[in-house]
């Protein structure tokens, strides 16, 4: 009998160190304010990439697509729920709705894009590593629309 009790309450322990593990692993809403938005045509499209080589094979955890209908001055902030963890998150400003990033014949892009936390500088793309964030420690994501 007493052995059964000990198998119980070790059980009953483990469980409720589970229960709440996984309650504190929850998904949170993460403010992503967007600055440098030129116009209120089109939607954003965000991509959200959990590693090198998602982002370079242009394989997103997800994708969300918002509406421009809350832009003020050129700036509006959009809510993702994620779990803790590392991210990159992409921006496309989608003018023309076409779903995708247009480019003129030397494969300069025509329409906005940006990064998490991060503004491009030159005229290279970006790693990974540049505009990675971990949720764990940041609970807000700034992206700057750039331009050619």
């Amino acid at each position: 009998m007493k052995k059964i009790k000990k198998v119980f309450s070790i059980n009953l322990l483990a469980g409720l160190l589970m229960i709440f593990f996984a309650s504190t692993i929850k998904a949170q809403e993460l403010p992503v304010k967007i600055t440098g938005i030129r116009s209120s045509k089109g939607k954003i499209i965000i991509s959200i990439f959990k590693d090198e080589a998602a982002y370079e094979e242009q394989l997103p955890y997800r994708k969300i697509t918002f509406d421009k209908n809350s832009i003020d001055n050129g700036t509006m902030t959009v809510k993702l729920t994620l779990e803790p963890g590392i991210y990159g998150i992409t921006l496309l400003d989608d003018e023309n709705g076409n779903g995708k990033i247009d480019k003129n014949i030397i494969s300069v892009p025509k329409e906005g894009f940006g990064f998490s936390n991060f503004f491009m500088e030159k005229m290279k793309k970006p790693s990974f590593d540049n505009f990675k964030v971990d949720l764990k420690t940041k609970s807000n994501i700034d992206i700057r629309v750039k331009y050619m």
